[in-house]
């Protein structure tokens, strides 16, 4: 019976084994391992009168800090900006390539554009790449209709909503606008950059150290001579 029970396969679900364990671990006073999230956490939401974008500055390659002051709300025209989420080349070429396209349809037409038109542009282009390219984005703007907020994923699906959250911190901004967001809230727009600046980036050489020479001890000194012999070889020239 027992052979039997141990040559079962493993069924599926939650196993609850190490619980006991974990409980007892932390009553002693054993302090739970940290984690480290990097991401982008990119949010919009719709208010009386327009429409707000909100977006981190932070952009990684892995566990590097590669750039602490990334701009993520693009510009696409005078009334429509998105936020990008996911990989920043993507996002910047798919913003900059539907904003281009948003201008000329300006020009061509005189009138201004329509938060439905840059849906479309995205989407289509994003359906296309069939989710290789990876731009995950947040698109709102005010156009004669009033506001709209949009969300877009890389493989091209769209959801229109009064608030939306997109990237790897969606969860918990999510969280917040759910217990909080509620219809006909009042607001002002402006573009805030640099808002905050946690962490600054800094320069030794603008600290003005200098290192006079002997500040390195010396633990031991060898010098080897070195015997060299030149040796002057006489080639005979060649016979015309």
């Amino acid at each position: 019976m027992a052979k039997a029970l141990a040559d079962a396969p493993p069924k599926g679900g939650f196993s609850f084994d190490l619980c006991r364990r974990n409980d007892m671990l932390v009553k002693k006073g054993i302090q739970l391992p940290g984690f480290r999230k990097t991401g982008t956490t990119i949010v919009g939401l719709i208010f009386e009168d327009g429409v707000i974008l909100g977006a981190d500055t932070r952009a990684t390659e892995g566990p590097i800090v590669a750039d602490k002051n990334c701009e993520k709300i693009h510009y696409m025209a005078p009334n429509i900006y998105c936020c990008g989420a996911g990989t920043a080349a993507d996002t910047e070429a798919v913003t900059d390539m539907v904003s281009s396209q948003l201008q000329l349809h300006r020009y061509a037409t005189g009138r201004e554009s329509r938060v439905i038109t840059a849906l479309t542009l995205l989407k289509s282009h994003l359906f296309s790449y069939q989710g290789y390219v990876s731009a995950a984005l947040v698109l709102g703007g005010v156009d004669v209709t009033g506001p709209h907020l949009h969300t877009v994923y890389p493989h091209g699906s769209t959801d229109t909503l009064p608030f939306a959250t997109m990237g790897s911190g969606s969860l918990a901004a999510m969280s917040v606008f759910e217990s909080k967001y509620k219809e006909g809230l009042s607001g002002k727009t402006d573009y805030l950059r640099n808002h905050q600046l946690p962490n600054p980036r800094t320069y030794i050489s603008s600290r003005g150290y200098s290192f006079a020479k002997g500040h390195t001890e010396v633990l031991s000194t060898k010098i080897i001579p070195l015997n060299a012999k030149a040796e002057v070889a006489v080639v005979d020239a060649m016979e015309e």
